[in-house]
């Protein structure tokens, strides 16, 4: 009887915790309303991975407490392209989760894994630091059956890649991705691209593509991507959206035009944006990529042919001056040269006249060439017009998204917007410029992204939904690096939450992995 009377008050006790006691209580914060896109003071209580009340909590009890006073209580950060491939060599992610990112969408730019299945089940084994969708990837689905050959696939290559496709949707892939300015899903046509996402659209995936030219060939490459989209009944996202390109400033006007157009006719075009006038790609992009078909032996044999070599270098002086480079070589700054890390933050021009070379078109094309036979590096290209950042920025169905990779202090010199594109938008574009009001750029960092991935259970801060939440000072929020000094977090972002586990307290990380590898549940 006594043991039954024990058992009887330890189980009281337990139920009285579980109703009075919270793990984490946030106190005196603004809260973010994703849905009406407004904010209300009160406070948050979390059990376990779950948010389970709202309201003035605070005569109740918790492990742990959070003063929010002067702080907004926002959603967890959606990262709709982030490049997280090294993930299992640095689980913690802490480069996006210090911006206030719980959840990242990884294998954009046609990258995810093509055996995406066997890459989830081994990511599971690991703890992570934020929450991690996977898109499977064009490029290398094609690269697998293909190799990187410049042709049209057969119709036992095509039969291929579809399986491959629909193998990565029935192991929770959210969608496909493309990177068609890339080789060799440079090497496809529009019926081959649209065909694998209608694979992945009967699955209900999405399409994401970083279009086949950003720079004299934008409007093309929007039109491509919307055709896709349409012919394959699949959302789209048009990624990175930017004009590259002194001759294409302004552009985005034609194409924002474009995608109110398509949606006014039921095509379902969104868009994601980094903010900053720069971006970030390999040196080979200066490349045409009929130069690149076959791999490194197959461009070293074209460019020891005079008359190759000769096109070649034209196609790359024409890319310098009327694309990406930017008509001037200053633009082209390197980040990640591993064959000369000296040159890391240096500019094609730095290392012409650190040859002696005049810094003109022509010798940089040579330069490009001795760049990709060395390896290749990775750049980043000051090409993009500020006017078209902000209008882009300003468009409402532009979610935040950073294009950026993992990165430690003192690996590299990457872009900014791996440490700071998401405190970048709050702090300089909403705070320091009102280019849109704070309420507008949260939607885009969390419902915005939630609904297009299909998510039920993030994006808002609603009793039962995930505990991903981000905690930052409006006044304060800022990002930390530059172009020129890029190592440095942010400020302004004390607490982030991923899925119940404090990972960032008092703008640290605390250790603690919360993340988890979503599967997106097929739709049949």
């Amino acid at each position: 009887m006594k043991k039954l009377l024990v058992l009887f008050l330890l189980t009281l006790m337990a139920c009285s915790s579980f109703n009075d006691q919270f793990d984490i209580l946030i106190l005196n914060g603004k809260i973010y309303d994703a849905e009406a896109r407004t904010f209300f003071d009160g406070d948050v209580g979390i059990k376990g991975d779950k948010i389970t009340a709202i309201g003035d909590l605070k005569d109740q009890k918790a492990n742990q407490l959070i003063d929010a006073k002067g702080h907004i209580v926002s959603p967890g950060f959606i990262d709709m392209h982030a490049h997280i491939e090294a993930i299992m060599r640095m689980p913690s992610a802490e480069n996006f989760v210090r911006q206030g990112v719980t959840t990242v969408l990884a294998g954009p730019d046609g990258r995810g894994p093509a055996n995406l299945g066997n890459f989830l089940d081994s990511l599971s084994r690991y703890e992570i630091g934020l929450n991690t969708a996977w898109l499977v990837g064009h490029n290398s689905v094609r690269r697998a059956v293909m190799g990187t050959e410049n042709r049209m696939p057969t119709e036992a290559e095509l039969n291929q890649m579809k399986e491959i496709v629909q193998n990565a949707m029935n192991h929770g892939a959210y969608g496909i991705s493309t990177g068609l300015k890339y080789v060799p899903g440079s090497f496809s046509k529009v019926d081959e691209v649209i065909a694998l996402s209608e694979v992945a659209a009967q699955s209900g995936g999405i399409y994401t593509s970083h279009l086949r030219e950003e720079g004299l060939g934008l409007l093309d490459g929007v039109k491509e991507a919307i055709q896709i989209g349409q012919e394959a009944q699949i959302p789209i996202i048009l990624t990175h959206h930017k004009a590259i390109g002194k001759p294409m400033w302004g552009a985005s006007s034609q194409t924002l035009a474009m995608v109110d157009s398509a949606r006014a006719l039921n095509i379902d075009v969104m868009m994601d944006q980094y903010p900053y006038t720069a971006s970030s790609t390999s040196l080979s992009v200066l490349i045409p990529t009929w130069a690149l078909a076959g791999g490194q032996e197959a461009f070293k044999e074209r460019v020891e042919d005079p008359a190759t070599r000769k096109k070649i270098h034209e196609e790359i002086m024409f890319n310098i001056e009327y694309d990406r480079g930017g008509a001037d070589l200053a633009v082209v700054q390197f980040a990640n040269v591993r064959w000369k890390p000296d040159l890391n933050g240096k500019t094609l021009k730095d290392w012409a006249i650190e040859k002696g070379l005049e810094p003109d078109f022509s010798n940089g094309a040579d330069l490009v060439i001795e760049g990709q036979l060395n390896g290749g590096a990775q750049c980043i290209f000051h090409a993009i017009g500020e006017e078209d950042v902000k209008r882009i920025m300003q468009h409402p169905l532009a979610m935040v998204a950073s294009d950026g990779g993992l990165a430690q202090p003192g690996q590299g010199h990457p872009h900014p917007r791996s440490y700071g594109t998401f405190p970048r938008v709050l702090g300089h574009y909403v705070r320091d410029e009102n280019v849109i009001p704070l309420e507008l750029a949260l939607a885009k960092m969390t419902s915005l992204p939630a609904k297009r991935l299909g998510f039920t259970d993030r994006g808002l801060i609603k009793e039962g939904m995930q505990a991903d939440i981000t905690i930052f000072n409006p006044e304060t929020v800022d990002e930390g690096g530059t172009f020129e000094d890029p190592h440095h977090y942010p400020t302004g972002i004390p607490y982030v939450i991923v899925n119940g586990k404090l990972t960032v307290e008092g703008g640290e990380m605390t250790g603690n992995t919360g993340g988890q590898v979503l599967r997106k549940i097929r739709q049949l």
